[in-house]
């Protein structure tokens, strides 16, 4: 049968729905570009001793690649079977799958994820650019009819594809999703998403994520006041970003749990002051090294290879693809933020507990 957003267990859906620091989880491989799985049951292990409160497997971090070569479901279920197994996990863990491809694809994914105990999917819709709206709603509605739908709002340098806010006013309205993850990178792009919610009335039932690693903390700390009914006699709706599925977050994650949990309690308690304002520049920066902006983000997945494998979570940078490697210059950025910020790092929190991990 179908799942329903109201099918899920109550802690997950009042994890998802109060905020989840959910990293974006990489893919572990050896120097034959073979699925490594002692390290990647470790990432998972980190991840979840860090404190997060959810997982995301299968999405860009994790390399798209993954389904030709025939490691989706191999992916999906080491890192479910992980968490289920790994004894500081928390039963309210929100495990999310991403999903890819055409609308046939998409469902096919959506189901093993269900049958691995996943509790939403996110879905990417690079595969449908040029796709009309009507068409990409259709596609949508079609995957949540398999499982609770967590919208994607991709940036277009590694993929994604505009999305007006008139799509995303129609994709809210979709009774089974409960959450978008906004990752355009773009400020206008992320209003749309907003605006589109708040139309569409499902500011209670659709929780909104950051994956603007490029602005987190902002996205997390300020309101967000936008019109809903016209220009006469219209409302003003407060929306909130409650938590973030990033990819920045797959590195240094025990610290960006606790940035998260200060952020929450700052606007919990109205008292947003100018030192946590000031983080915002700190962490881009970070970001813009892991995610090689230099060079329109192309070193971005070996980027968070690269500081995993300094703490020793990962025995080198491998991707499926050979040629996706760090661009010329960036590791150098990468030891620059490091140095620059090293109250974000968790070096000793990983050195204290990884052979436990990697055991």
């Amino acid at each position: 049968m179908p799942q329903l957003w109201s099918d899920l267990p109550a802690g997950v859906l009042a994890a998802l729905r109060q905020g989840a620091v959910i990293p974006a989880h990489p893919l572990a491989l050896d120097a034959g570009r073979k699925l490594d799985v002692r390290r990647q049951k470790a990432l998972t292990r980190y991840y979840i001793d860090a404190g997060s409160g959810g997982l995301a497997v299968g999405v860009h971090s994790t390399q798209f690649a993954i389904r030709e070569t025939g490691l989706y479901e191999p992916v999906l279920r080491l890192a479910a079977e992980t968490a289920r197994d790994w004894k500081g996990a928390s039963s309210d863990l929100v495990l999310v799958g991403g999903l890819s491809g055409k609308t046939a694809q998409a469902r096919s994914e959506a189901q093993i994820a269900r049958g691995l105990g996943y509790h939403a999917v996110m879905l990417s819709l690079a595969p449908m650019k040029g796709a009309s709206i009507d068409e990409l709603v259709t596609h949508c509605a079609a995957v949540a009819a398999e499982m609770p739908l967590v919208g994607f709002y991709l940036q277009t340098a590694v993929g994604g594809i505009p999305l007006p806010m008139e799509f995303w006013r129609r994709f809210a309205e979709i009774p089974n999703v409960v959450a978008i993850k906004m990752a355009p990178f773009n400020r206008y792009r992320t209003l749309d998403v907003i605006r589109g919610v708040a139309a569409a009335r499902a500011e209670d039932r659709v929780t909104l994520y950051t994956g603007n690693d490029d602005h987190i903390v902002l996205d997390l700390a300020v309101p967000f006041d936008v019109q809903r009914g016209g220009k006469s006699g219209g409302e003003t709706v407060r929306m909130r970003i409650k938590g973030g599925l990033l990819g920045h977050w797959s590195v240094w994650t025990q610290s960006a749990v606790r940035l998260h949990a200060r952020i929450r309690a700052a606007v919990a308690a109205n008292d947003i002051d100018a030192d946590l304002l000031s983080l915002d520049a700190k962490v881009t920066d970070a970001n813009s090294a892991f995610f090689d902006v230099a060079n329109d983000f192309a070193g971005c997945i070996p980027g968070c290879h690269e500081v995993l494998r300094r703490q020793g979570l990962l025995e080198g940078l491998w991707c499926l693809d050979p040629n996706e490697k760090l661009s010329p210059g960036q590791m150098e950025e990468i030891d620059r933020v490091h140095a620059a910020y090293p109250e974000f790092a968790d070096d000793a929190f990983v050195k204290a507990n990884l052979g436990k991990w990697l055991a």
